[in-house]
């Protein structure tokens, strides 16, 4: 059998199986490669189909190799505490809207509409577990994620505004399409850090989802933001294109009326 008959059947060809391509289907896969598209199409159009599937099997190998890489790098600069994913996930404590559910947390859609999410419930019931879960698949599908506890980034804020580079630390920030903000109300934030927060939270407003997870009903927001108007103006954005997820478990305590 000749070369290009071997090849054009899908045979093997030094050791490993050489795959049946097209010039276009070339020419669709080396799409995102440095290449210069006259000098690839020229070559494309006079290769023989052996040849053909050489590149199409490099080209597929090359990418792949580069989705990984990026995926890599996402999850790297998510900053999340550890790695979670929803393999053995107990979703039985996880109480979703009537019209939304574990499909479209996963499906991401939310994530591409701009929404928020709120986790509500006590510690221990899997709210950071499904948070850090969340922003993990959005790095597999290749989204930028910055996952932050609510006290390290008024920190971060915080640190930025004192080296005068505050709009840059935003800016940052804002190159997330999901920002996760675990633990708010866990800890108590003054009233500047407050200010802060809320400066994020006004600025991914209809640009990207922001997670949060807390322990607090609304009503008490306000004794995170020190400021009832605040905490009002972030509630507004949120309960505007975001939906609540509520957990239960053995320490939840069914007292906080307000996300009933």
């Amino acid at each position: 059998m000749s070369e290009s008959t071997d090849a054009a059947a899908g045979g093997r060809r030094g050791g490993r199986t050489v795959s049946k391509s097209t010039p276009d289907e070339v020419m669709e896969l080396a799409c995102g490669l440095p290449l210069t598209r006259s000098v690839l199409r020229s070559v494309v159009a006079g290769a023989t189909p052996g040849q053909l599937g050489v590149l199409a099997d490099l080209f597929r190998a090359e990418n792949a190799s580069r989705t990984e890489s990026r995926r890599a790098r996402l999850i790297r600069n998510a900053g999340f505490p550890c790695v979670k994913g929803f393999d053995g996930y107990d979703w039985g404590m996880a109480s979703f809207p009537a019209d939304w559910g574990r499909e479209q947390l996963m499906d991401l859609g939310f994530v591409d509409r701009a929404e928020d999410l709120v986790l509500y419930g006590d510690v221990g019931c899997g709210k950071t577990h499904m948070a850090i879960a969340t922003g993990m698949l959005a790095c597999e599908r290749g989204m930028p994620v910055r996952f932050f506890t609510a006290s390290s980034l008024v920190m971060r804020l915080r640190r930025a505004r004192d080296e005068n580079r505050l709009d840059a630390e935003l800016r940052a920030i804002g190159r997330a399409r999901l920002l996760v903000v675990d633990e708010l109300g866990y800890l108590p934030i003054d009233i500047d850090g407050a200010r802060l927060l809320f400066q994020v939270i006004a600025d991914s407003y209809e640009k990207r989802s922001v997670v949060f997870t807390t322990n607090l009903e609304f009503g008490r927001w306000g004794e995170v933001f020190g400021d009832g108007d605040m905490a009002a103006a972030v509630i507004d954005r949120i309960v505007h294109h975001g939906r609540i997820v509520r957990f239960r478990g053995e320490s939840y305590r069914n007292s906080h009326s307000l996300m009933k």
